[in-house]
């Protein structure tokens, strides 16, 4: 492995007295070289702290460190690439002094902090990070053992035909607009502004010395000029004190939603980490993050850093349903629904259906990012064709399915917490997909058939010298099959829970029942494997290759309308495809052959088919060390935040699912091996809590937060259960329970030997 991260365990002191880091600062991760990947258009490789809102990227030397400030809320409103989101700007720190001086920069999850010091033989400067967790806010506390200057510098990037402006007396502000056009669909602005001014700053020995940065966009206030100037012209240090008091109590009410226990400290760092990156990069109430988050460090980041509709957009958000960060989740409906207008013109202007289509990327506010160049030279020199007008010049790239991909996640969070007003601001999406299949499909011999859905994006490129169409021809792709399924076995769930559309749940169950199989096939050696079409143009996709990380999407995740207990025999088809991964990787530690794209996806997709756990952890951190930066970030070369659930996700499936409709406890768990969790999340509003020790599962809590029947796989299968509800007792029996219960009650179980 390139970087190796180091787990820490040495509590130091920082920020104000009397103050000791979190205790899941044990899980920092740590780095003693410069970032190399700083700037990137894609996945930077320095320490990161956010608030959901704002990023923060360190980047530089010691000599000549850089800020990168991004805001999930900034984007050039421009629907072809480089359009997407954009760069504030950022911080320039500069200590010649510190010239040839060591680096040592620290990721603290559990205080949200970056910390770094940085040595020569006489002069050591200390530098504290954090992005205030209740504020617009990043402070930056230096600290120097010797009298050392240091100049500040303030900007805002330039470029992509932004208007600029900066001042500024005894503070300094920098802005950056674009403005409406007619090819911008709306104006953008970002005022960022500094409590010092521009230029030199004399660090006095051991007096720490605060850095105050205010980022506001126009999304945040019509004053958002003023309101930053503002806010850094009169922040006190009792402020900040008190600001530093209130981001702790913000994390700490955070990580105290859930833990887990593995008693594997490398996984458990990357299982933290990976929650701290995403908590940093999305928020309730705040826009939501496109591919980066808000980690952006140049203009032109890849594919805009925009809205990724075939599971770019959906993966970062999987594990927080059963890690019960559901507030994490808040933001992604909002831009689904503002394209609702858009997505129901498509789908009458280019197939004359009813209901939405969407293309494969959007942005915010009803904002497509995704069009082909707006020349046919442009055209000529990215795709190596004239043609810019293929679907009316925006890219669908021969998916039907990208509406549909985003009901997964709805039906994960309407699943796990039955949230009535949840469910009724997404119900009306869920409709509009609902109605577009009911036209889409076609009733062939008495079965429902997806025709020209493709299973791979259908696109001109340089490699195939434009020529696309004869790609076209897909029926039956298991990724259509999966998420058609989930879609209507969700709607008449969630239709049925808001007493709506009785009539119509007909027709539904009437798609459900005569939706065609998913396709199988034998190899060579006879096995039997999963296809990923029934047919395909040239065949290639309906050969028989096994399960991969497309086709999980439909069925395994977010699909969740395969696995052990709905069909227990194609199952063994699904987890003999897995049993074979090996024989295919392309690396020799890429068992899943994800180096491309789709770690967050094939682990978790393995646990849930039953595949030894004891295999997934032992790849999983093959895959770790094979590509993984020193920020805890698992890299891939497709995408960015979409690898935070990697881990999550994992280790959460193999402690409780509940996807199928029962709870499981340690479904898929070595019991060997010690592990605990507390407050994992399961379908039904279920929060769970389990122990396992000695090979015998200790106990388990379950707090129903909704009142629903709780139907449970015994977790002592030779036994049968006591349900203790805090007043009365009762014994269940059998391989699966079902017991009632009552809002926001607590029940204990415990195993019961009869005589």
């Amino acid at each position: 492995m390139k970087y190796r991260l180091i787990l820490g365990t040495l509590l130091l002191t920082i920020g104000f007295v009397g103050y000791c880091q979190h205790p899941l600062d044990r899980y920092k991760v740590t780095s003693d070289i410069p970032p190399q990947k700083v700037p990137s258009r894609m996945t930077p490789d320095g320490m990161i702290a956010g608030n959901g809102d704002i990023g923060v990227t360190l980047g530089g030397n010691p000599d000549s460190l850089q800020l990168f400030f991004g805001k999930n809320d900034f984007w050039l409103a421009y629907p072809v690439y480089p359009g997407g989101i954009a760069l504030p700007g950022g911080l320039d720190i500069v200590s010649p002094d510190l010239h040839g001086a060591s680096y040592h920069v620290e990721q603290l999850p559990g205080s949200a902090e970056i910390s770094g010091i940085f040595r020569t033989s006489n002069k050591t400067l200390q530098i504290e990070i954090w992005a205030t967790a209740t504020d617009n806010l990043v402070i930056i506390a230096l600290t120097a053992n010797a009298p050392m200057k240091v100049g500040l510098r303030l900007w805002a990037k330039e470029g992509l035909n932004s208007v600029n402006e900066q001042g500024g007396e005894n503070i300094a502000w920098a802005c950056r607009s674009f403005l409406k056009t007619d090819l911008i669909e709306y104006s953008s602005h970002v005022a960022l502004a500094m409590n010092k001014k521009n230029g030199e700053l004399l660090l006095q020995p051991k007096e720490k010395e605060y850095i105050a940065v205010a980022l506001y966009t126009q999304q945040d206030t019509l004053q958002w000029k003023e309101t930053a100037i503002k806010r850094v012209q009169s922040i006190t240090l009792n402020e900040i004190q008190q600001l530093h008091k209130k981001h702790r109590e913000w994390w700490n009410d955070f990580w105290n939603l859930s833990s887990v226990n593995i008693h594997d400290k490398e996984l458990e760092k990357y299982y933290y980490q990976s929650q701290y990156i995403l908590a940093c990069a999305t928020r309730k109430g705040k826009a939501a993050p496109g591919i980066w988050g808000p980690f952006i460090t140049t203009d032109d980041m890849a594919w805009g850093g925009d809205y990724h509709l075939n599971y770019n957009y959906q993966s970062p958000y999987w594990a927080c349903f059963s890690s019960n960060h559901i507030d994490m989740t808040d933001n992604f409906d909002q831009p689904l629904i503002d394209y609702m207008d858009m997505g129901k013109k498509h789908a009458k202007d280019l197939l004359n259906m009813s209901g939405i289509y969407y293309p494969v990327g959007i942005g915010p506010k009803g904002l497509c990012t995704t069009r082909w160049p707006l020349t046919p030279e442009e055209m000529k020199e990215r795709y190596d064709t004239y043609e810019n007008t293929i679907d009316n010049g925006y890219k669908f790239l021969g998916q039907k399915i990208n509406a549909v991909f985003s009901v997964g996640n709805m039906l994960m969070r309407f699943y796990s917490t039955y949230d009535l007003s949840y469910a009724q601001k997404v119900y009306p999406y869920l409709r509009a997909c609902a109605d577009f299949w009911e036209d889409y499909l076609i009733l062939e011999n008495g079965r429902y058939v997806i025709r020209m859905d493709h299973f791979n994006e259908v696109m001109p490129n340089k490699r195939n010298k434009g020529i696309w169409r004869p790609l076209l021809g897909d029926v039956n792709s298991t990724l259509s099959l999966g998420l058609v399924r989930m879609l209507f076995k969700g709607i008449i769930d969630m239709s049925a829970f808001l007493e709506k559309d009785y009539d119509r749940r007909i027709t539904w169950r009437d798609i459900l029942d005569k939706l065609s199989v998913y396709p199988i096939g034998q190899t060579s050696d006879g096995r039997w494997c999963l296809k990923n079409t029934e047919q395909s143009a040239g065949g290639y996709n309906s050969r028989p290759t096994g399960l991969n990380r497309v086709s999980i999407h439909g069925l395994l995740l977010p699909g969740g309308v395969c696995g052990m207990m709905t069909d227990s025999s194609f199952n063994k088809i699904l987890l003999s495809d897995v049993s074979h991964w090996g024989d295919r990787r392309k690396e020799g530690n890429d068992w899943a052959n994800t180096l491309g794209n789709g770690v967050e996806t094939c682990y978790p997709g393995a646990v849930r088919v039953g595949f030894s756990s004891d295999s997934i952890l032992y790849y999983l951190k093959e895959r770790i060390y094979l590509l993984s930066y020193p920020n805890a970030w698992i890299k891939q070369n497709g995408g960015g935040i979409e690898t935070l659930s990697a881990v999550p996700m994992t280790i959460n499936e193999m402690l409780l699912q509940s996807y199928e409709g029962v709870i499981r406890i340690f479904p898929n768990w070595n019991m060997r091996h010690d592990a605990s969790f507390t407050n994992l999340r399961a379908y039904g509003a279920f929060l769970v809590s389990a122990d396992l020790k000695n090979e015998k599962i200790a106990h388990v809590t379950i707090k129903s937060e909704q009142g629903r029947p709780c139907v449970l796989q015994n977790p002592w299968p030779e036994c049968s259960v006591v349900v203790f509800d805090g007043k009365n007792s009762k014994i269940y029996k059998g391989k699966v329970i079902s017991f009632p219960t009552d809002k926001n009650r607590i029940f204990e179980l415990s195993r019961y030997d009869s005589l």
